[in-house]
């Protein structure tokens, strides 16, 4: 049996502010904008490269706007995500990575490029929390 994760639903409480901040700064794909009446709007947004997509609206859910925490976007090179979602005028923290010899965080990417191991933090407009998590580094690729 295939479980599939297709959807997920981040709260806000404003829905235009929080559509422009995933579109035009995260740079995720506009699926959907539907409005129903002044209680009910969906709008799904898709991650470029994910096939698993957030949704955003009036009427879907009781979670209070900023309440979302730490999905992980993974992607190939950290620095390089970082530099163009800082460029998109997102704030993303500075990339750590956990030191597995010192049992701490330490400033900078995993220095061996280990998968999962290098992270940064960023929010929407709510509160709305996001990793960036590296996976697949390639130095051929840098």
């Amino acid at each position: 049996m295939d479980l599939k994760l297709e959807l997920v639903l981040v709260p806000v409480s404003d829905v235009d502010r929080a559509k422009t901040f995933y579109t035009d700064r995260m740079g995720f794909a506009l699926d959907v904008d539907h409005e129903v009446n002044e209680e009910f709007r969906v709008v799904q947004m898709t991650p470029p490269g994910s096939a698993c997509s957030i949704t955003i609206g009036r009427g879907m859910t009781d979670a209070t706007p900023g309440s979302y925490r730490g999905t992980h976007l993974v992607v190939s090179d950290i620095d390089a995500a970082r530099a163009e979602l800082i460029g998109r005028g997102v704030d993303v923290s500075e990339v750590r990575h956990f030191d597995r010899g010192s049992g701490t965080w330490k400033p900078g990417p995993d220095p061996d490029r280990s998968n999962y191991n290098s992270f940064a933090d960023l929010s929407d407009p709510d509160g709305n929390t996001w990793v960036l998590q590296e996976f697949g580094y390639s130095k051929a690729g840098a």
